[in-house]
């Protein structure tokens, strides 16, 4: 959705050419809305599940013995099983095992292929509407200080904050507008001290274009250490719908996926900061969430099309070169997150419970072998 990894991808946006809004963002210690409890955070190695160990306790009907039953799935692409409805998803370093967030309960999770999953922290967030903890990003140096980035909803606002193990929750840009719908959120660092956040319109188009607020707006936040007052980000582009996720290739160049009222799209900022024309748009609006740059192209996920979308492009100036091809169409439900792991290997988290027809062992994360797109980026 995610570079969430930008640690470990080689290229680094130069310049974006920016447009300023007036005015302050707090960061707070104390945040006005409070986390409660205080996160747990362990940044240990997952440790290997006991042979029959369950994962993920599978509630017992009513008058039944209180008995836990695993909950697996037969499909060896499958990481984790059984999660509530999943907002974003990250690969961590060396590409093993990866953090998903549940939207409505706050969890962050982390998850390995043949690991229990693992609790890492739980925040305090308002799920309604389509609102709660809605992606989170790895720090360029969280080899070094475990820390994580994360988007959430509060009763009265959305807002970024920084994760840090034994910490409290720390307020990074707060006042982004809260609907009752329209309240989807993505970041990824793009530099090493330059986190960009996606932000949704609240449902009102007019909010996107409106230079008074952060609603509807793709933005640069720079100041990231605590600070009693921050500047207002840096806007890179107006008129977002509702956010899908923001994520960058190997040259620098930074993709954004949205939806509006006509269509979803993929826009892309170049490294010189330029933007231009979308580089696809989905008529049929399939539902775009999700995108991660892959070896000669843009996989991005698919909510309503229940598939991973592959866009082969150009390795210098980012055009399609192709309609996109579908993975696993009709294979995992609907999509969500989305990043690059190991081998070629797309993670993607499904949000089949925020539909009508999860499956028994919803929601999960399953890895998915993507199309070499040819060339790679250059």
């Amino acid at each position: 959705m995610a570079i969430n990894r930008a640690a470990h991808r080689t290229a680094v946006l130069s310049t974006l050419a920016l447009t300023v809004l007036t005015g302050c963002a707090r960061f707070d210690d104390t945040a006005s809305t409070p986390f409660t409890p205080v996160p747990t955070f362990s940044a240990g190695e997952v440790q290997p599940r006991e042979p029959g160990a369950p994962t993920t306790p599978t509630p017992t009907p009513s008058g039944s013995p209180s008995i836990e039953l695993p909950c697996v799935d037969p499909d060896p692409a499958v990481v984790a099983t059984c999660l509530d409805v999943t907002g974003g998803l990250t690969v961590l370093p060396g590409g093993q095992s990866a953090l998903v967030t549940e939207r409505r309960t706050g969890r962050i999770l982390q998850v390995a292929p043949g690991m229990p999953t693992q609790e890492i922290a739980r925040l305090d967030v308002d799920g309604s509407g389509d609102g709660g903890l809605l992606d989170v990003a790895l720090s360029p140096t969280y080899t070094e200080d475990n820390l994580l980035y994360a988007y959430v909803s509060t009763a009265t606002d959305n807002r970024v904050v920084r994760i840090a193990p034994g910490d409290s929750p720390k307020d990074v840009l707060t006042g982004i507008p809260r609907g009752t719908a329209g309240n989807a959120g993505a970041l990824t660092f793009t530099g090493p001290s330059e986190l960009t956040v996606v932000t949704s319109d609240t449902g009102n188009p007019a909010t996107a274009t409106d230079p008074g607020s952060l609603a509807g707006k793709v933005l640069r936040v720079t100041a990231l250490a605590p600070a009693p007052v921050q500047p207002r980000p840096q806007v890179v582009l107006s008129g977002i719908g509702t956010a899908g996720d923001v994520c960058v290739n190997p040259a620098g160049g930074v993709w954004v996926s949205d939806r509006t009222v006509l269509e979803d799209r993929l826009q892309r900022v170049a490294p010189d900061g330029a933007t231009g024309t979308p580089v696809w748009t989905w008529p049929d609006r399939p539902g775009v969430a999700g995108c991660t740059a892959i070896d000669g192209g843009v996989a991005v996920s698919l909510t309503g099309g229940r598939a991973l979308a592959v866009l082969p492009v150009d390795s210098r100036t980012g055009a399609a070169q192709a309609a996109p091809g579908f993975v696993a169409q009709d294979t995992y439900g609907m999509l969500r997150g989305a990043d690059l792991g190991s081998d070629g290997l797309v993670w993607v988290s499904t949000v089949n419970k925020s539909g009508d027809q999860p499956g028994p062992t919803d929601d999960r994360v399953v890895r998915i072998p993507a199309p070499q797109g040819g060339g790679g980026f250059d």
